[in-house]
């Protein structure tokens, strides 16, 4: 069974600290949360009021509150929607989480489900987690990973001012 904590770490030295990046679509983001994509979550009245204060944005990595925040946001909003607890082996629980981070629950669900040979609802259901679970680890993250970077040739292609991201998220898909 893999573990959410060991996962969340991996994301989040993927995901970083504070960024206000222009061509980011999702605008300003914290820890991977993107204001203008989740902008209800709780954490951000507290990114606000430390904005206001000496010390921004490395005064966000040590409120504790806020990464208490940042790790339920990541539990409910991804972990648990993959159904992470499910799956069986640590690097594959690792790479749906990430992407699912990254690109969408929906999206990382898809890709796994077409590697996983099931129908494709973007649900992470007990016949998806099953079948995950019955492919070999290695055949499934490397199809896995060919899959996600099609995804990002896909995304370029479309949005070119992303093209800057492309590499990143090349590395980040080999590594994870």
């Amino acid at each position: 069974m893999a573990s959410f904590s060991l996962s969340l770490a991996k994301t989040l030295r993927n995901e970083g600290g504070y960024v206000n990046d222009p061509d980011d679509p999702g605008g300003e983001t914290y820890r991977g949360v993107a204001r203008l994509i989740f902008g209800k979550w709780n954490g951000w009245t507290i990114v606000d009021q430390l904005r206001k204060q000496g010390g921004f944005p490395l005064s966000l990595d040590k409120h504790e509150d806020l990464q208490r925040k940042v790790e339920a946001f990541y539990q409910t909003s991804f972990w648990d929607r993959i159904s992470g607890d499910d799956i069986l082996n640590q690097q594959v629980a690792d790479s749906i989480f990430d992407f699912a981070v990254n690109a969408g629950v929906g999206t990382s669900t898809v890709l796994a489900q077409h590697v996983a040979e099931v129908e494709a609802d973007g649900v992470m259901g007990e016949e998806t987690i099953r079948s995950v679970n019955e492919k070999d680890p290695e055949y499934f993250l490397a199809a896995f990973t060919v899959a996600k970077i099609a995804r990002y040739l896909s995304i370029v292609n479309k949005r070119p001012t992303s093209r800057k991201y492309f590499y990143g998220w090349v590395l980040r898909t080999i590594n994870n």
